[in-house]
């Protein structure tokens, strides 16, 4: 299982928004998709964490 920051409504964001000044914490939405992680060669490993190092962010992959 993966997860992600949530793409959210105007509506949606309100409500969270509402519910932080409530509780006086901020908070993050996440969405959750049932994925399987691939197996990569040591090759292709290496060069997805140079480019997670590169562009500075975390990379998954995934079977199809």
């Amino acid at each position: 299982m993966i997860c992600s920051l949530s793409s959210l409504t105007e509506k949606d964001l309100q409500e969270i928004n509402q519910l932080e000044a409530e509780i006086s914490t901020p908070l993050l939405a996440f969405s959750c998709y049932d994925l399987k992680s691939a197996v990569l060669t040591d090759d292709a490993l290496a060069k997805l964490e140079n480019l997670e190092k590169k562009l500075g962010i975390s990379l998954l992959a995934v079977n199809p």
